[in-house]
């Protein structure tokens, strides 16, 4: 099954077979079937082609997802650049935005840069 582009397994329960979608958690998942009057027990290969239309319907009415939600992140983020603010400088400096410290634990943001002294030190062989 196709909703928005992205395969929902097949296998897995309704509610959790939504948070596939990028933009639904388990709380809009269970807020949308309870919307669409679809059993959220239900697994997703045993959704109806109604049941299915009546859910995409309301998300699509109602929450932005996957493209849609993607543009307006990405769009957010360039008006701050745009802006010149400080949290447009950290999103262009790829460097943390939410005031975390950078002087250590920010391994992803940066690449994961390490300079430790001991880490390329050669293994002495043993005889």
């Amino acid at each position: 099954m196709r909703i928005f582009g992205i395969n929902i397994p097949d296998g897995k329960r309704t509610d959790i077979a939504l948070t596939y979608i990028y933009g639904i958690g388990r709380t809009l998942s269970t807020r949308a079937l309870a919307a669409a009057k679809v059993d959220g027990a239900k697994r997703a290969k045993d959704l109806t082609a109604d049941e299915v239309l009546r859910l995409q319907n309301f998300i699509e009415k109602n929450y932005p997802v996957e493209g849609e939600l993607r543009q307006r992140l990405k769009q957010n983020i360039g008006r701050l650049k745009d802006l010149g603010t400080y949290r447009g400088a950290r999103h262009a400096r790829r460097l943390p935005v939410r005031g975390q410290r950078t002087r250590t634990n920010s391994r992803t943001v940066r690449g994961n840069v390490r300079k430790t002294a001991g880490s390329g030190k050669r293994k002495v062989d043993l005889k």
